[in-house]
């Protein structure tokens, strides 16, 4: 880059550089520091095997990202936005009820306290001890305290490694997902950035991988105040795949579990649509042909979920750079969602 073409680094990209060159130290630590209460969520889970995942923004694309690693284990777990349970209630009695919130202070999670006075088998995940939150519920708390940038990068790491605890206490090996915290892989973004940049837009899809998809989408709305939305892979199969074409990128998330040759099939679809296909690989599978193939170690689950996820936020953040003038700092919304 030469002289005439540098410029400053927006403020709020460089805040989200600062959090997130601190989140894996972060994550290792919330591990640890969550232990006894992770047993006590743990216990709950195995008394009611039924799990009700509550959270907004971020906080949900974590509930759906885990989602499936719970049910694996036999627990009948349904991630809602705290939102919708508001409006239109699943009923809560007999579940273990998980309400995160990296700030413990949105308007939805005030609310629901509120007009439930919360329920006994309810446990809170937070990064802020002090919050409305974890001063309301049992809390799982992060390491760090609250994010201060504007998109979630940190916040989401931070929360699952408190489900990997979680997950670790009812007889999960963390030790794959401990060992891509310890020595995160790095990959060059630069082939998929340049395959993105004359999108007009980013579609985000994954199968078992879809919470991370759609944690993705949100940030790259967030940053590029375009919209960036996500879809479950079955779902953009049915009647979606009429928007591909040049103009739509297509970014896909495979890891190595029985849904990897559905991710692959839609690559290969997408491909012929003359889309430009990102794949973050975790499957150890082929690379597929036409595809910008970000290929990791094989894995599933939260070891699949932490090495992806930091490339992915890196891949959101200079789509973002290239396309707004201040990137990071939110026009319209605030980090904390006081109001509904």
């Amino acid at each position: 880059m030469n002289m005439t073409t540098e410029r400053t680094r927006p403020a709020g990209l460089a805040a989200i550089d600062r959090e997130m060159a601190r989140q894996h130290a972060d994550a290792l630590a919330s591990y640890e520091a969550a232990a006894p209460m992770a047993e006590k969520a743990a216990a709950s889970l195995e008394k009611t095997g039924r799990l009700l995942l509550l959270g907004m923004g971020g906080s949900h694309a974590v509930n759906r990202a885990v989602e499936p690693l719970y049910r694996a284990l036999g627990i009948d777990a349904v991630a809602l936005p705290l939102s919708e349970q508001l409006g239109q209630p699943l009923p809560i009695d007999g579940r273990t009820i998980f309400v995160t919130s990296q700030s413990g202070e949105s308007a939805e999670v005030l609310r629901w306290f509120e007009e439930t006075g919360g329920m006994q088998e309810t446990f809170g995940l937070t990064l802020e001890a002090t919050s409305f939150l974890a001063n309301t519920a049992p809390s799982l708390v992060g390491v760090g305290g609250t994010e201060l940038a504007f998109a979630a990068t940190r916040s989401l790491t931070v929360t699952f490694a408190l489900h990997l605890a979680i997950l670790a206490a009812l007889g999960e090996d963390p030790a794959a997902a401990l060992a891509v915290l310890r020595t995160p892989e790095d990959h060059d973004i630069a082939a998929a950035l340049a395959a993105l940049e004359n999108v007009a837009t980013v579609v985000t899809s994954g199968r078992r991988l879809q919470g991370v998809a759609e944690a993705l989408a949100l940030g790259l709305i967030e940053l590029s105040r375009r919209p960036c939305f996500s879809l479950e892979g079955g779902q953009l199969r049915h009647g979606p795949m009429e928007m591909l074409g040049p103009e739509i990128g297509l970014v896909l998330f495979r890891g190595l579990d029985e849904t990897a040759g559905l991710v692959t099939a839609m690559a290969v679809s997408a491909v012929e649509t003359g889309a430009p296909v990102i794949l973050f690989d975790a499957s150890g599978q082929a690379p597929v042909v036409g595809a910008v193939t970000i290929r990791f170690t094989a894995a599933t689950g939260l070891a699949a979920i932490f090495a992806m996820l930091p490339v992915a936020q890196r891949l959101m953040i200079a789509f973002a750079d290239a396309r707004v003038e201040n990137a990071g700092t939110p026009v319209r919304s605030t980090k904390i969602t006081r109001s509904e």
